[in-house]
């Protein structure tokens, strides 16, 4: 059986491809449109699954139920009359040209592919797929799962079990109460976008204190010890206007909302950290809940808010369950995974399971280009390459030049499906380097200096310098870094933001955070034989098994595709080298002819 999983149509519109039970292909709209978040129809990434998959799908499945979702747009509209017509009037127009045609356009887009749809078109629940992505992909037989996000068709969490290939949700939170929207609530007081800064309000967070939390947990959230809660709704202005808060929330945190791309302040500090601490209050409160009722000893997370690595690091370290596994395109991506596995387990059709490998791939379900295009490629822009004889030696010429202080730009194999850069579309520096945050925060991803980069290591040497208590190959739980590789700070002991950002913490000090944190990313050979053979060739260099890995692109673009696009990443920033396939492109062997005219766009798509 061939399913085709679609998710679109509010952020991170992807398709998905399930055959036989098995994740066969996976891929977000954004990383062929070039729109970061493309929230549109993912007519390009239905193509490419349709390419991939060895026959017509049996089923077509979209990841939520769109009138459902409209019922309570309009339910919405009237509990909040008069003043919520202003919401109302913004979200029409959208349906009534989209989303209440979803079928229709599912259909067009299965004819472009030479498909016929022939009527095989139905639609889970948000939380359903979100739920179905995160069990049934995992490597355990039963589990508990819990799933929390901004809102689906009206749940926003939902605790559940999964066994014998299935998936049973058992309780439910219900919009507008909802812990995504309180966490994005923030994110747009803060100054960052919703639905795609939340990462930064995490990122902030360690350089703040919780000096708001009681006030949160006293004006805003009335939470209770089971984990669930309900938001004190006159505070916010989602439900009637087009902005996440209103001017009672401005005075209760002491002025207006910062404006997107001010100076931060150490208020905004001090928010990020106090909503963190109560984001993970909550996460630990709803897991010890549902382990309670369950009595399960493994746990699967899904949905927006499951990205959260800071709360995902607390909860495998003082949570109840002994094992956690967290989807790696938890957002409204991997619903179209979710949607895909749902309907595929109905007949008993699901992921084998083995109690220790999940069966996402290494998350490895995008495009791969093959030498003959990425050659064609640089030939076509006149770039002169060295062409190496095997993958070994592009991982140890990789490794050489990061050991020499390069950064280097990767795009090898198939493409990461979900948020995170792996490996294959990755830009990998030295983690020693002091000045090496600056150097990519400023040259390369031309990005906010306080955002932190996230260390890549040997999967046998982490805990050599990780206090991690399981494997992370998807970079989505923070630990802290060893005591012993700590250096304590050269300045006044409570140093101010921003004066600490590039304080020295530890020997790894270009991916230790001011709590001497870290976002891990634990690598085996059996999963990324690639990135394993650079790092051990750098650890053989260097003594140190640790690198640098972030995703290839700049601020406000998604992460390169296309070898066209890394060609043109590199070429237009402070990237030393770039390895592509069998190739590798070194920026001392060019003339400034090959290099861009300052000024022009990172990434243009076609």
């Amino acid at each position: 059986m061939r399913v085709l999983g679609i998710s679109a149509f509010y952020h991170d519109s992807a398709a998905a491809l399930v055959e036989d039970g098995r994740v066969a292909a996976a891929a977000q709209e954004e990383r062929f449109s070039r729109l970061k978040h493309d929230s549109g129809f993912p007519s390009h990434a239905v193509a490419y699954c349709l390419a991939t998959a060895g026959g017509p799908p049996d089923a077509v499945v979209f990841y939520e139920k769109p009138l459902r979702k409209f019922e309570r747009i309009l339910t919405t509209a009237f509990a909040t009359a008069p003043s919520g017509f202003r919401a109302f009037a913004t979200a029409l127009p959208s349906w009534l040209r989209h989303k209440l045609w979803i079928p229709y356009q599912i259909e067009q887009a299965l004819r472009r592919g030479g498909f016929d749809a022939g009527g095989r078109i139905f639609f889970t629940t948000h939380h359903e797929a979100h739920a179905a992505s995160a069990f049934l992909p995992s490597p355990f037989a039963r589990a508990a799962i819990l799933t929390l996000d901004g809102v689906g068709e009206w749940t926003t969490a939902a605790l559940g079990r999964g066994r014998d290939g299935q998936v049973e949700l058992i309780r439910e939170l219900r919009f507008p109460h909802s812990l995504g929207l309180l966490y994005s609530a923030f994110t747009y007081f803060c100054g960052f976008r919703v639905n795609s800064g939340e990462y930064k309000l995490m990122g902030l967070a360690p350089f703040g204190t919780p000096r708001f939390s009681d006030l949160i947990l006293e004006r805003l959230v009335d939470l209770r010890a089971d984990g669930s809660f309900r938001l004190h709704l006159d505070y916010f202005d989602y439900l009637r206007g087009t902005r996440m808060t209103n001017g009672r929330f401005a005075r209760l945190f002491g002025g207006p909302p910062r404006p997107p791309e001010a100076a931060i302040t150490q208020r905004e500090c001090d928010l990020a950290r106090s909503i963190q601490a109560v984001t993970e209050e909550i996460v630990l409160r709803m897991a010890r809940t549902l382990h309670r009722e369950t009595g399960e000893e493994n746990l699967c997370l899904a949905g927006g808010v499951a990205l959260n690595c800071v709360a995902n690091g607390r909860l495998l370290r003082e949570g109840p369950f002994a094992r956690v596994w967290v989807q790696p395109a938890a957002g409204d991506a991997g619903g179209a995974l979710g949607a895909a596995l749902a309907f595929a387990s109905r007949d008993g059709t699901a992921p084998p399971k083995d109690g220790i490998h999940d069966a996402m791939r290494g998350a490895l379900l995008g495009p791969a280009y093959p030498d003959d295009i990425i050659a064609a490629t640089l030939a076509a822009r006149g770039i002169p390459a060295e062409h190496l004889a095997s993958p070994a030696a592009v991982a140890h010429r990789v490794a050489a030049r990061v050991a020499g202080g390069a950064v280097v730009g990767v795009l090898q194999g198939r493409a990461e499906f979900g948020p995170r850069a792996l490996g294959s579309r990755s830009i990998l520096a030295d983690a020693r380097r002091p000045e090496m945050q600056r150097v990519l925060n400023q040259k390369v991803k031309f990005r906010e200096s306080f955002r932190p980069f996230a260390p890549v290591v040997l999967a046998d040497r982490a805990q050599d310098y990780f206090d991690l208590a399981a494997p992370s190959p998807y970079m989505l739980f923070t630990a802290p870094v060893r005591q012993e590789h700590r250096r304590p700070a050269a300045g006044p002991a409570a140093a101010a933001f921003p004066d600490c950002i590039h304080e020295i913490r530890s020997d790894i000090p270009a991916v230790t955070h001011v709590d001497y944190s870290a976002r891990v990313q634990t690598v085996t050979e059996a999963d990324q034989p690639f990135l394993h053979a650079v790092l051990a060739e750098f650890d053989r260099l260097t003594g140190c098994p640790v690198m640098i890995n972030t995703s290839f692109n700049v601020r406000g673009e998604p992460p390169v595709g296309h070898p066209r696009e890394a060609l043109e990443g590199f070429l237009r920033t402070g990237m030393d080298a770039l390895a592509m396939g069998s190739f590798f492109v070194d920026k001392t062997s060019l003339g400034s002819s090959a290099l861009p005219a300052a000024g022009q766009p990172a990434f243009a798509p076609d």
